[in-house]
């Protein structure tokens, strides 16, 4: 293990004190930093301790200690990048960067082994042909122990609760791209994957559950973690939208709220979805169903997101089973016949939310802790793994891998191209989410002309795609 001396030449106050007593008596010396010169006037300059005790990231030795009597043997492990969260995104970063020869540091608060739910949830995360690239190099996506189901062709329709969806639609067949448009995959599915790879893959330090306190200067980071000290040139935030890291680096955010809850589960139904995903606008939100790969029990699947204001949402969500199916089935139009909920539901609030730039000294930030979309075409997730793939890619052959214009260049190729995929999200649904007669006519006329429009349909495509 890379690792190097941390206390330089550190006289210990009592000739008989072992190493433990050492670092108790500078843990107590930073807690009363204040006192420090009462405590020990004559040993101490007037800078107080060389080398700095800070966060107990160095020692170097007290001032007027020119023959120090012992070297002390605690020592910073170094690695090339700390990722601080390992959810889907910073898991799959890490594991990609330690792929490509990157020895990282993966630290997250929570035990990552209880996540592995064996049980179906109905939870699952629509992942665009674009980013299975980055799961491959991973070493996620061949692990997956549950078949992703692919999303061959979308529908995007428009109308009102309780009636026929209007005449004028949008159809992506996936033949006109040659191929799939993504995947749906199973949430408890990914995350069995990452854990496997995070406990077996070369160059990867992982280190979870576990908080980190992390100090940066110009030069690198120091991250302590319980109290081993890990010495990087770059850290990477990928702890959530409530970023810890982003609001210690002072990183502004603007949030644009929706009053929309999104009410998540699955659905078991008759008829087969034959790989097709419908996206049915309507004024409350839209209401989204995906083809989940089957069980034995349940044959065909699949997930749901259903969208509404904030009130009817709560509602929705504390339903009983057979009142809930009737609001569904009012939606779903008998699309996919006789209908039946599988395991429990779910609820999130919706809101987008960008950060106003994406680094700091010796830090970047990717996935939710940089931006936050409508999930009305399922790109939260994706914009994640293309951040990672955009600095895997970025990285690759970089000396310094946290230098201000390695962490510019960063910048510059992801936010413009996150940004402009909020501001779609968030004009669709602004669009879509009004009764408004005669602005239901104009978007269903719009849907109707790209349809007919076989250049400009195929760019959307190969944008939800991730290409």
């Amino acid at each position: 293990m890379a690792s190097r001396s941390m206390w330089r030449g550190c006289a210990l106050p009592y000739q008989a004190a072992g190493d433990i007593v050492l670092r108790k008596f500078y843990a107590n010396l930073l807690k009363n930093a204040s006192n420090m010169k009462r405590l020990l006037p004559e040993r101490l300059g007037s800078d107080g301790l060389i080398g700095g005790l800070s966060g107990l990231s160095g020692c170097g030795r007290l001032a007027g200690d020119e023959k120090p009597e012992r070297r002390c043997t605690m020592t910073i492990q170094d690695v090339d990048i700390a990722v601080i969260g390992a959810g889907p995104v910073g898991g799959t970063l890490a594991l990609a960067l330690a792929a490509r020869g990157r020895r990282v540091l993966l630290v997250d608060r929570a035990e990552l082994a209880p996540m592995e739910d064996p049980a179906f949830d109905g939870r699952g995360y629509a992942i665009a042909a674009g980013c299975q690239p980055v799961m491959a190099l991973a070493g996620i996506w061949d692990g997956l122990p549950y078949a992703p189901c692919p999303i061959l062709d979308i529908d995007v329709t428009d109308g009102q609760v309780g009636k026929r969806p209007s005449a004028l639609k949008l159809h992506f067949d996936h033949r006109a791209v040659g191929g799939a448009f993504g995947w749906i995959i199973e949430a408890r599915s990914i995350r069995v994957a990452l854990n496997k790879r995070l406990n077996e893959a070369d160059g990867i330090v992982l280190r979870a559950p576990a908080t980190a306190r992390v100090v940066r200067d110009a030069d690198g980071a120091d991250v302590h973690v319980g109290e081993e000290v890990f010495r990087a040139k770059l850290v990477v935030a990928a702890d959530g939208r409530n970023s810890a890291l982003r609001a210690e680096a002072g990183i502004r955010v603007t949030k644009l709220p929706y009053n929309q809850s999104a009410v998540v589960f699955a659905l078991a139904h008759q008829m087969p979805h034959n790989g097709v995903a419908l996206e049915h606008f309507l004024p409350g939100g839209p209401f989204a169903v995906l083809p989940m790969t089957g069980t034995a029990e349940h044959p065909n699947l699949s997930a749901v997101v259903f969208t509404e204001r904030d009130a009817l949402a709560r509602r929705l969500y504390a339903m009983e089973d057979g009142a809930f199916m009737r609001e569904v089935a009012v939606r779903l139009g008998g699309r996919l016949g006789a209908i039946e909920q599988v395991g429990r539901r779910w609820t999130h609030r919706l809101e987008a939310m960008y950060a106003h730039r994406y680094y700091d000294t010796r830090l970047l930030l990717v996935g939710d802790a940089a931006h936050g979309v409508h999930p009305i075409a399922g790109q939260g997730l994706n914009l994640g793994f293309q951040d990672a793939a955009a600095l895997v890619a970025l990285l690759e052959g970089a000396a310094d891998v946290g230098a201000p214009e390695v962490l510019a260049r960063y910048q510059a190729a992801r936010r413009p191209v996150n940004m402009a995929m909020l501001l779609g999200m968030d004009s669709l649904d602004r669009l879509f989410s009004t009764n408004f007669g005669p602005v239901r006519l104009a978007r269903d006329l719009g849907l109707a002309v790209v349809d007919r429009m076989p250049r400009l349909k195929r760019r959307f495509m190969l944008t939800a795609m991730g290409r």
